[in-house]
């Protein structure tokens, strides 16, 4: 599967901007994490531009290319599920399966910026996952939220140990924005 390929595929899951909105759609697995990952303006901004610029996933190990940077409604992504994921940057990570999304939603806000994205036709899970960044009070927090279920067989077979693996995926990515914003 090429990112090119992806135009044509349709979202994998009919609930479409759920996360938004704090909805679980029924028989879906819900993710929640929320992490504060620094503080004040630089950080904010730097962490921004490494989400909005699709560097996060690959500083986690999750190998991404995108139609659009930075990424906007209808931004089709495509990334490899593999060993990179569990052993960080390597050559190894350009192996695995594809995992092909679209953006859905975009905020953009003084203190609050992010996407949602929903799979596509061809991804192991059907659902969507957001990420927004937000500036509180006490500091800048990353906030993930999902809801899946599995699209194939292995996804559905793996039951629970698939929902452990979306989690260690959420503590990647936050790990590596948080890098990513510190100046």
């Amino acid at each position: 599967m090429k990112l090119e390929d992806l135009a044509g595929l349709r979202l994998s899951y009919d609930a479409v901007g759920s996360t938004r909105y704090d909805e679980t759609p029924e028989g879906y697995h819900r993710l929640d994490h929320r992490e504060r990952i620094g503080r004040g303006d630089e950080v904010f901004r730097r962490a921004a531009d490494a989400l909005l610029g699709w560097r996060m996933q690959p500083a986690a190990g999750l190998p991404t290319t995108a139609t659009d940077v930075p990424a906007q409604i209808g931004t089709n992504s495509l990334g490899r599920l593999g060993p990179g994921l569990l052993i960080g940057r390597s050559p190894l990570a350009r192996i695995g399966l594809p995992v092909p999304c679209r953006v859905v939603w975009i905020v953009n806000e003084p203190d609050r910026i992010g996407f949602a994205y929903g799979s596509l036709q061809g991804h192991p899970e059907a659902g969507e996952e957001s990420f927004v960044i937000t500036r509180d009070p006490d500091g800048i927090y990353f906030t993930i939220r999902a809801y899946s279920r599995g699209a194939t067989w292995y996804t559905r077979l793996a039951g629970p140990l698939a929902r452990k693996a979306q989690q260690y995926a959420a503590h990647r990515y936050t790990k590596a924005l948080q890098r990513l914003a510190t100046p």
